[in-house]
């Protein structure tokens, strides 16, 4: 491909194409890319999912933290992992793009290079978008559409007081990565895997299906906010309280190693931190070997972490009974 100079040569209309390039359409939309909207048709019996995030420079990501393929990937992923907590498989994605004036073409190439990745990897088709110029730093917005048949989808309603509370992945590796990238660390250095885990997380796609198909779960949301906000929103939606037990936590050997090395165990970057894109889900406790079963042939290691209550609140236990008093439950923007 050419590459064109500057953003400014290469003009909106340039942009557009160039975008339209770059992601493959192995099963086209009925119209998509380059008409005023997208026509798309589910598969039978299935209903649509939609979903969108906004990643505005400054507040949700630096440019400065890592390659803008990272962000790219990063962009998509974050969607992705709403498809997956609620068990459907993700089709169709629009990307909009605030750009300022001046701004490097060669990040923007970059970050198409990272959405184009990540939509492979999970077959999902780029069916449309907009562009336009931004006064204030880089915006990016893309909305995600999915489908799964209705008695299947996954919703934050369903759990029920005596359900095991469960996380997939390790937690608190997200929330480490950036408080040791806002301290100055970079890629190429000992601490990779924690930085990784912020600057390209990845989403749990195949386990949130295999999960709805199994029928064995009763609520699920992915952990974005972190655990003890998540889990409140489930708690909230099904009318009951839950009990996390910090003991049980699943925490990689990288955070482990950093939490070994200072004064108090961080349990607020493990329970609150967010960016985890792990899921978060309930199940009966008779379900609890087929579930292990399930997740090990999905290649992903799940912990049962708490139990959901009928106390109407949502509680911490330190390892030695007492009640955890975090900072904040959770990431919230105002």
């Amino acid at each position: 491909m050419n590459k064109t100079s500057s953003l400014s040569s290469l003009g909106e209309f340039g942009l557009i194409d160039r975008i339209r390039s770059r992601f493959s359409q192995p099963v086209a939309p009925e119209l998509g890319i380059g008409d005023d909207a997208a026509l798309l048709s589910p598969a039978p019996g299935c209903q649509v999912l939609v979903s969108t995030d906004l990643l505005a420079e400054g507040v949700h990501f630096d440019l400065g933290f890592g390659p803008a393929r990272l962000l790219g990937c990063k962009s998509l992923a974050v969607n992705l992992s709403d498809i997956a907590s609620m068990g459907a498989i993700p089709r169709w994605f629009f990307l909009s793009l605030a750009i300022p004036a001046g701004f490097p073409l060669e990040t923007i190439e970059g970050l198409l290079d990272g959405l184009a990745e990540q939509a492979v990897a999970h077959t999902c088709i780029l069916a449309g978008g907009d562009t336009c110029s931004s006064k204030s730093g880089l915006v990016i917005s893309v909305t995600i559409m999915g489908e799964q048949r209705p008695e299947l989808v996954l919703k934050r309603s369903g759990a029920q007081p005596g359900d095991e509370v469960w996380v997939s992945g390790t937690l608190g590796d997200s929330a480490l990565g950036l408080k040791l990238l806002t301290e100055g660390k970079r890629l190429g250095g000992d601490d990779d895997y924690l930085l990784q885990r912020h600057l390209d997380p990845t989403p749990r796609c195949h386990l949130g299906l295999k999960l709805a198909e199994s029928g064995l779960v009763h609520a699920m949301i992915d952990i974005s906010d972190g655990l003890l906000a998540d889990l409140g929103h489930i708690a909230e939606q099904s009318g009951c309280g839950a009990e996390i037990q910090l003991a049980q936590l699943p925490l990689s050997a990288q955070f482990q190693v950093y939490a070994a090395a200072q004064p108090f165990m961080p349990w607020q970057l493990a329970i609150c931190g967010g960016e985890d894109y792990e899921l978060c889900f309930t199940a009966p406790a008779a379900n609890h070997q087929t579930i292990l079963q399930l997740a090990k042939t999905a290649g992903i290691p799940v912990t049962v972490v708490g139990k959901v209550t009928d106390s109407k609140q949502v509680q911490a236990l330190l390892p030695d009974g007492t009640l955890f008093k975090p900072e904040a439950k959770g990431f919230t923007h105002f």
